[in-house]
């Protein structure tokens, strides 16, 4: 496995703690304890589907004040839940479901500590001011295997206004602690399954042909690839299969530590602002745009940097999803659009991308925090290529 443009410094950081097991969600009663008594609760569109652990939590005399999101959230739901938590005098915040509910739960924590909006601190669009109080406690419950969220430093944050998804950011809204109890994921469809699991893929590939890979990245990144591309079509094809939902909840895992200390790269840096203008599952984006991001990175390295050392990590990429010592580079293209075939994921197009939008998308997404992990900058040209391959 190709280490060469790994620093011989480097810095990591994660979540304060990290509990992963089946079985564990049962501890988040004791976990939450010694934060306080009463907890905001952000949970998905439908409540019923945590009320048991919300109930364990209710057993052990903490009250609980539920907040409901459905899709991503925007400036406007999060300013609603900020309000609500304060009026409430809440003194943690308790995320439960998706990686649009640990997002928001993060935006929360961090922006309770911190006076004025969130257009004051939110990148892009807004002040970029820093966050500088840290967040109340956050613990964040994951119960998709895709985002890796309960162990990244940001939340993504929707402004329909803007036509664009952007971040807030700052080292101390990493969870204090995050749960993954792969058992969660279970009751995860066919279509869920595939979009959140191939964007926990694509989020241990890209950091790992970063220029800002690290040692300790590789290490999850190389793991997380052999774990997602080994395990996720058997999730797929039977959701009850423990052991397919464990890897797919260490492959996500993997992925939120190497991206929150290695960045991504071309995908993210176009399905961010992708989901800002269309209505899309990010995951389902990531997967459409997936296999001609590496192609058109492969052929940049190889006209241009040909001795860049991010050639031979896609051929260790390709030989990790294949489990073939002798794959050619090109055959890590291949498994991914073999993989998007078998679960019929849609072109960008039947979002409602049209030619005529492909050059804003591009200003958007050259502008994405994202973009700048990509192991080589590639032309307006070659992004416009990868958009047409994607429709």
């Amino acid at each position: 496995m190709n280490t060469s443009f790994s620093p011989h410094t480097f810095d990591f950081t994660t979540a304060g703690r990290i509990i992963f097991g089946t079985g564990t969600i049962t501890k988040l009663p004791v976990l939450a304890g010694p934060f306080g008594k009463k907890a905001l609760i952000v949970c998905g569109a439908d409540p019923q589907r945590i009320a048991p652990y919300v109930e364990n939590l209710h057993q052990e005399n903490l009250t609980t004040i539920p907040f409901s999101i459905s899709g991503e959230p925007s400036i406007s739901v999060i300013e609603a839940a900020v309000e609500l938590a304060r009026s409430n005098q809440c003194e943690m915040v308790i995320g439960i479901g998706g990686g649009s509910v640990l997002d928001a739960g993060k935006a929360i924590a961090i922006l309770l500590t911190n006076p004025g909006a969130p257009l004051d601190y939110l990148e892009i669009i807004g002040s970029g001011k820093p966050l500088t109080h840290n967040p109340v406690p956050y613990i964040a419950v994951p119960t998709t295997a895709g985002t890796g969220a309960e162990v990244t430093a940001n939340a993504v944050i929707e402004s329909p206004s803007h036509r664009i998804k952007v971040s807030l950011r700052s080292p101390s809204m990493l969870p204090r602690i995050a749960l993954v109890d792969p058992a969660l994921t279970i009751n995860m469809p066919p279509r869920l399954t595939a979009y959140t699991g191939l964007d926990a893929l694509t989020q241990v590939m890209e950091p790992y042909v970063s220029h800002l890979a690290t040692p300790i990245t590789d290490i999850f990144c190389r793991e997380g690839i052999k774990l997602a591309s080994q395990a996720l079509v058997v999730a797929f094809d039977n959701g009850n299969n423990l052991e397919a939902r464990e890897s797919m909840s260490l492959a996500s895992l993997y992925g939120g530590l190497a991206l929150a200390n290695a960045k991504l790269g071309a995908v993210h840096g176009f399905a961010g602002p992708f989901g800002g203008m269309y209505k899309a599952p990010h995951g389902a984006v990531c997967a459409a745009l997936l296999p001609h991001v590496m192609e058109a990175n492969i052929h940049a390295l190889q006209l241009r940097t040909p001795t860049h050392p991010s050639l031979s990590r896609y051929q260790d990429v390709a030989r990790l999803l294949t489990g073939n010592r002798q794959a050619d580079i090109m055959d890590g293209p291949a498994a991914i659009k073999k993989l998007t075939t078998a679960f019929s994921i849609p072109g960008l197009q039947s979002y409602g991308l049209q030619p005529e939008e492909m050059e804003l998308l591009i200003e958007k997404a050259e502008q994405a925090s994202s973009m700048q992990g990509n192991p080589i900058k590639l032309s307006r040209q070659e992004l416009e290529a990868i958009l047409n391959a994607a429709l």
